[in-house]
């Protein structure tokens, strides 16, 4: 009865599945639970599921991925513009700070030439100022110094303003500021501006330049005014040598320049003006050297000096014969023993006794220009010999055709008697010119 319960109540069990894996002779069982179905069943579709919703997802907003990508390579668009903008920007500023370097270069360098053309022309114009002060030629009143030392402050200057700008430059080269000592009275004077560096140093340039230009206007000036008093006292000096008739060759007239040409060349640092003014001043002291030369040279001087004229040139009673006749010369007072000087330089042509004369010297000075002097009791020189202005030629005495103790001098051109008078007032006149 309980059996027959029993299989009314639950029926007949459903058979097990049971899975069977051999391997050799092993052979295992593995029931397979309905549960275990269920599971499974779940896991495929739970897996089938997620696939087909994330694919769907996927097909359905594929545009997020093309958005994604896009907004990356904006992203990278921008970072490689970006980079490009900064490099351009720094080449443009390296550019820039070679173009400065380059032109700071080029302001050194000019002022490198600027210094050197100062050291060339040092030794030219000092050479002339020093023969400028040796003439006695001086700038005009307001003026006290010297030429040379007048120079050598302006050649200070200028090698300080020259110097200054250099440092100021390599100050700025070496991205230093600039020299805090530049005052307002310094041609260097530094304004804190905000300005690059090629503008600084053109700055400084041009400061030093017009410094430059203005010390050598006023040195052109001081030239000009010590060629003008040369070119003067050169002219007094020929005035005074015509008067006795001496001639000396005039300044070459100054020629119109024939036609001229050739290509355009940058001009140089300093103006043509100043080696113009150079060249003139040379001229004029060079022709004052040769008109003193030349002074120097004719007898000017005095054969007596301090000693009273006994008598004149011209025509007087002659003490021996009572009647007139022409006195050739002046007679100076004398003792027997007095120097007698040369009154000029040049060569002496006669030395010993000669007729009226008695012991004669006769010297050469040049231009058919001699001198005579007579009556001298001891002659200290020998025909041949070349004598100096002032140089003791002999010692005065009686010999001769003569009254008396004195000395008896005579100035003859191309061999006829002048007044020595003239000779004598132009020594005087000259020897302001001539010491």
């Amino acid at each position: 009865m309980a059996n027959g319960t029993q299989s009314r109540v639950f029926g007949n069990r459903a058979p097990e599945h049971v899975l069977i894996l051999a391997s050799g002779e092993k052979i295992r069982h593995m029931t397979i639970r309905p549960w275990m179905a269920a599971v499974s069943v779940c896991v495929v579709g739970a897996l089938a599921i997620g696939y087909l919703g994330a694919t769907s997802y996927l097909v359905i907003r594929d545009d997020l991925i093309g958005a994604t990508m896009a907004r990356q390579a904006r992203m990278q668009h921008d970072y490689e513009d970006r980079i490009s903008a900064l490099r351009a920007q720094l080449d443009r500023i390296t550019s820039r700070q070679l173009l400065d370097q380059q032109v700071v270069e080029q302001k050194v360098e000019k002022l490198l030439e600027q210094q050197n053309a100062l050291f060339s022309r040092h030794g030219k114009l000092g050479s002339l100022l020093d023969r400028a002060e040796e003439s006695g030629i001086v700038p005009s009143a307001g003026n006290s110094s010297s030429p040379a030392s007048a120079y050598q402050a302006e050649g200070k200057d200028k090698q300080a303003s020259v110097s200054h700008g250099l440092d100021a430059i390599e100050g700025l080269l070496s991205n230093h500021s600039a020299p805090a000592d530049l005052g307002v009275a310094n041609p260097l004077a530094y304004t804190p501006l905000r300005e690059n560096l090629a503008d600084r140093a053109d700055r400084i340039f041009s400061k030093v330049t017009l410094s430059l230009k203005d010390i050598e206007k006023r040195q052109i000036v001081k030239i000009a005014d010590l060629t003008t008093g040369a070119s003067q006292t050169a002219d007094a000096i020929t005035s005074i040598l015509r008067r006795t008739g001496v001639q000396v060759a005039a300044a070459p007239p100054t020629e119109p320049d024939p036609g001229i040409g050739g290509p355009y060349v940058q001009p140089q640092l300093f103006s043509d003006t100043f080696d113009t003014s150079l060249d003139d001043l040379d001229s004029a002291l060079n022709r004052l050297e040769s008109v003193r030369d030349v002074a120097r040279e004719l007898p000017f001087g005095n054969p007596a000096p301090g000693r009273s004229v006994t008598s004149r040139f011209g025509n007087r009673m002659d003490p021996f014969v009572g009647r007139l006749a022409l006195h050739a010369g002046i007679d100076f007072q004398a003792e027997t023993g007095d120097d007698v000087k040369s009154t000029g330089a040049g060569k002496v042509v006669v030395a010993g006794p000669s007729a009226g004369y008695g012991n004669l010297v006769e010297i050469d000075h040049g231009q058919g220009i001699t001198t005579r002097y007579g009556h001298m009791s001891r002659i200290l020189v020998r025909a041949g010999e070349t004598v100096a202005p002032g140089e003791v030629i002999g010692r005065a005495g009686s010999t001769g055709r003569s009254t008396g103790p004195h000395v008896h001098y005579e100035v003859r051109r191309d061999g006829s008697p002048v007044d020595p008078v003239h000779f004598l007032n132009a020594g005087m006149k000259l020897y302001n010119y001539l010491n």
